[in-house]
């Protein structure tokens, strides 16, 4: 993440000129550090099991970690935000009287998480009825925090002081990073999509979770092209990618915050090309 990725000028995420999200951020902050201990205990724990939530010949585990956590953030935000609602993955949802709605996935990627690889993360979203407004992706094991709320920013470890965020330039597609999870997920028809993008870049790597999400905002990627998505999955990753300067949509250019297949890319150059291919 090298300067030439970051812009000097504007706020920082928490900086804004509304003091309501200031102070969402700031909670989504709290709650993220409240699922740290939680999540630790158990990462690269011997024996650590995990219960299949998917029928049969599938696979979508969920362990004690993954609970845990949840639980965990929405105690921070029970106390902090009572009258916002909440919307996880592994709990049933809590109604809205203030028109916001806290999106949650404790840990996105528990399948690295389950093999001790740290490529999962912590998402906590807010949506204020119409579109996701502030997103953090916390990395609890390398200390790492991504959040956007307008801009976008991380620190590499705690205490270091916030460092902005910006997207990569503009790059022909043949020298493109992209990042996804297939063949893991999606369809016959999504897979071969995936791969007319694929075949054109210069470097593909696979299964980074929302790992992948953070490094296009970071600099590092100019695509994530994936499917099978849940809102909880996307919408914490949305203001952070929009806040560095990316764009994130459906594969038709649509509204990517109820998740299924998303498009997320660096810069709107290169999204432009990426979907021209996905809909060919």
């Amino acid at each position: 993440m090298t300067s030439e990725h970051r812009s000097d000028a504007g706020p920082l995420p928490g900086e804004t000129a509304d003091p309501a999200l200031t102070s969402a951020l700031a909670a989504a902050h709290r709650a993220a550090d409240a699922a740290r201990p939680a999540i630790l205990s158990l990462f690269r724990a011997e024996g650590l099991a995990a219960d299949n939530k998917a029928g049969p010949g599938a696979f979508d585990p969920v362990t004690e970690a993954d609970r845990a956590a949840e639980a965990a953030i929405r105690e921070v935000l029970a106390s902090e935000r009572p009258a916002d609602g909440v919307l996880g993955e592994e709990a049933a949802a809590t109604a809205s009287s203030s028109g916001l709605t806290w999106v949650v996935d404790p840990i996105d990627g528990t399948r690295a998480f389950l093999v001790g690889a740290p490529t999962w993360g912590v998402l906590i979203g807010l949506n204020d009825g119409t579109r996701p407004v502030l997103g953090v992706m916390d990395q609890p094991w390398t200390r790492e925090r991504f959040w956007g709320d307008g801009a976008a920013a991380w620190h590499a470890r705690d205490g270091e002081a916030p460092r902005r965020l910006r997207a990569r330039a503009p790059v022909p597609l043949c020298e493109a990073r992209l990042c996804s999870t297939f063949p893991e997920v999606g369809t016959e028809a999504e897979r071969a999509a995936f791969e007319q993008v694929r075949d054109r870049v210069r470097l593909t790597r696979y299964g980074l979770d929302c790992t992948g999400y953070a490094l296009v905002a970071a600099g590092g990627v100019d695509l994530v092209v994936e499917a099978g998505l849940q809102a909880y999955d996307i919408q914490a990753l949305i203001p952070i990618i929009e806040g560095a300067g990316g764009v994130v949509t459906t594969w038709d250019g649509g509204d990517p915050q109820q998740g299924g297949r998303i498009l997320a890319a660096a810069n709107p150059q290169i999204h432009a090309e990426a979907l021209a291919i996905l809909n060919a």
